[in-house]
């Protein structure tokens, strides 16, 4: 299974546009997208799920054109958008329920497969609870376990993580780890560690446009050797900032650890291991 996108164009305005030009192709797997607020991810997930369309370019999904019929997506797409909304007087039971009757699931195992769901996101004692007492990370993890309702094959994720804590972020991950043989799957994340820890590829947008798109080690390759630590006094952080890309400092009562990328080692800095957050950081801050 592969996607297709080519010279994708999306205009909001003469003067503003949420996608400029990007090509890319994405294949069974998990492709994480990161970028800042507003690099065009949203926008880009919503075109794929067609909910929007693009002003100019083609998707193609194993060939066929998505764009004009939608359909052959629709079909096999579970899509958690960002702003996901619920019915807050049904129980978790009856919204599935409901979603898969929208959807044209049904069928005898329709009830394990909720059943399953439910306690694949840990929401199987709450599940019959309105969901309008859920918390907000429990909405989430409904929003969740509804884009997987259908056995979908394409299957898009914005902004997933939001609101779960450390443990059920882990679980979300290890969910959707387990469709990526299956799927094409397309992550976003403002948490560079969600997306470290379980893309395959990563995309990197900005003002929507595509930066890179290539495997994790790909990516941390363009920054290797050139991420240093070193201990500065807390009035020498400035100076330092001035000439070297600061990526993250941690005040140690009268000193402050700082990570800088440079093209040469700053006298007294140590070489340290490049991550995707230095690559990410290096590539958006270095294209503006």
């Amino acid at each position: 299974m592969s996607l297709e996108i080519t010279h994708l164009t999306k205009k909001y305005s003469k003067e503003k546009n949420g996608l400029t030009d990007y090509s890319i192709t994405i294949n069974k797997g998990i492709l994480g997208l990161l970028g800042p607020n507003g690099a065009g991810k949203s926008t880009l997930m919503k075109i794929i799920a067609t909910i929007s369309k693009p002003t100019t370019g083609t998707l193609l999904l194993n060939g066929v054109d998505i764009v004009a019929n939608p359909d052959s997506i629709r079909k096999i797409l579970g899509y958690l958008p960002q702003d996901f909304g619920v019915y807050p007087n049904l129980n978790a039971y009856e919204f599935l329920a409901y979603i898969a009757a929208m959807k044209g699931v049904g069928g005898k195992d329709l009830h394990k497969r909720i059943d399953m769901l439910l306690e694949g996101v840990n929401l199987t004692a709450h599940a019959k609870r309105p969901i309008g007492s859920y918390s907000g990370g429990m909405r989430q993890r409904i929003g969740i376990a509804q884009a997987l309702l259908s056995d979908p094959k394409v299957l898009i994720f914005d902004e997933p993580t939001v609101g779960l804590d450390p443990e059920e972020r882990v679980r979300f991950r290890q969910l959707i780890a387990d469709l990526a043989d299956d799927c094409i799957i397309i992550l976003s994340s403002h948490i560079v560690s969600d997306i470290e820890t379980i893309a395959d590829d990563v995309a990197i947008m900005k003002d929507g446009i595509l930066l890179n798109k290539a495997p994790q080690a790909d990516i941390i390759k363009l920054v290797d050797g050139k991420v240093f630590e070193i201990v500065v006094s807390n009035d020498q952080v400035n100076t330092l900032r001035a000439r070297q890309q600061v990526i993250d400092t941690i005040r140690q009562q009268d000193k402050t650890r700082v990570r800088f990328i440079g093209k040469a080692g700053h006298p007294g800095a140590t070489p340290v291991t490049a991550t995707l957050e230095d690559a990410y950081l290096f590539l958006t801050q270095n294209n503006s």
